[in-house]
């Protein structure tokens, strides 16, 4: 059994990506089966622009991963583009993808509705992600519930090639995460980089203090009781939280007479403790740049031997290779 998944470098990690998704990467990797994490830079073109900051968070990308828990040892870790099979199975298999298909994906009409120019990486993201998970025979692929769509693509896609040339594709299927609850941001909208309401795992303390005590909250007199379901200071607090402190403070809410402040506070304690053994972690790998490295190439290398195997069989299906 074989999971993939991947994660686009579009900036520094936040608590929304790491309890939305690379928590359950790290719990998935301890199974009995085989995972594949890779680093989404090239879907992540359709959005930067720049030299820099692509490589720049391409390298940060690995080096969180890596010091939130994932072990090269049981986890495949590589970085999209360092598997150009995929490119080129992206192009066979867009040879019979119908327009039809792409058009009616969330991600290409979302933009287009909201009247922003949608170009043509956009517009084959879900094929690009097709590739990704077919590329190496991929059984299950964890998604949040907003990604159940692209898999759905990608089995129609498979299919498709499948009755066309044969039973050349593994039919992958997609694992909900647990985890798919709205992690709220700081305005109690969506944690989101492109709302500015995100607190990175790695932000320096100070800033992140700053930011956990201005959470925008009511203003509710003190004295009365609130309902802490849907309340977003109270869901931010439940993550890092033990089942028994989170019992103690719905009760605490329902009772009333107290201040938010009181509550910032403690999850400001809460949070530099839930992550400060992976933050160690991750200032030991700053200054070794080279492992990470090492780890991306050793990855890509077990990822492309399974790659090229899956590529060759498309291939030789389909008459590109002739001789």
């Amino acid at each position: 059994m074989r999971i993939l998944s991947g994660i686009q470098p579009t900036g520094r990690f936040h608590w929304g990506n790491y309890f939305g998704a690379i928590r359950q990467y790290i719990d998935l990797q301890n199974g009995q089966d085989t995972a594949f994490y890779f680093i989404a830079n090239l879907h992540a073109l359709t959005t930067i622009r720049n030299c820099e900051v692509l490589s720049r968070n391409t390298l940060d990308a690995a080096a969180d991963l890596l010091a939130l828990g994932l072990e090269p040892e049981r986890a495949t870790l590589f970085v999209q583009s360092d598997v150009p099979e995929v490119s080129e199975l992206c192009w066979l298999l867009m040879t019979l993808t119908p327009m039809g298909l792409l058009e009616r994906c969330h991600a290409y009409k979302d933009k287009k509705g909201r009247g922003l120019t949608a170009d043509t990486g956009l517009f084959a993201y879900p094929v690009l992600m097709a590739a990704d998970i077919l590329s190496y025979d991929s059984d299950i692929v964890p998604v949040g519930a907003d990604q159940v769509q692209h898999i759905e693509v990608c089995r129609d896609i498979a299919g498709a090639f499948n009755h066309i040339f044969g039973e050349v594709f593994v039919m992958p299927k997609a694992q909900v995460l647990e985890s798919t609850a709205k992690v709220p941001g700081l305005d109690g909208g969506k944690m989101s980089k492109s709302y500015n309401n995100s607190v990175e795992v790695f932000e320096d303390l100070k800033l992140q203090k700053k930011k956990i005590m201005g959470i925008t909250t009511d203003s509710r007199p003190m004295e009365e009781p609130k309902e802490p379901e849907g309340d977003h200071l109270f869901e931010l607090f439940s993550l890092f939280a033990s089942p028994e402190q989170t019992e103690e403070l719905a009760a605490t809410y329902r009772r009333g007479g107290f201040g938010y402040g009181s509550v910032k506070k403690e999850l400001v304690v809460l949070a530099e403790k839930f992550f400060a053994e992976a933050r160690s972690k991750r200032e030991e790998l700053a200054a070794k740049p080279e492992f990470v490295r090492s780890v991306l190439a050793d990855g890509a290398a077990r990822a492309r031997k399974k790659a090229q195997e899956v590529l060759e069989r498309v291939q030789k299906s389909c008459g590109v290779k002739y001789y």
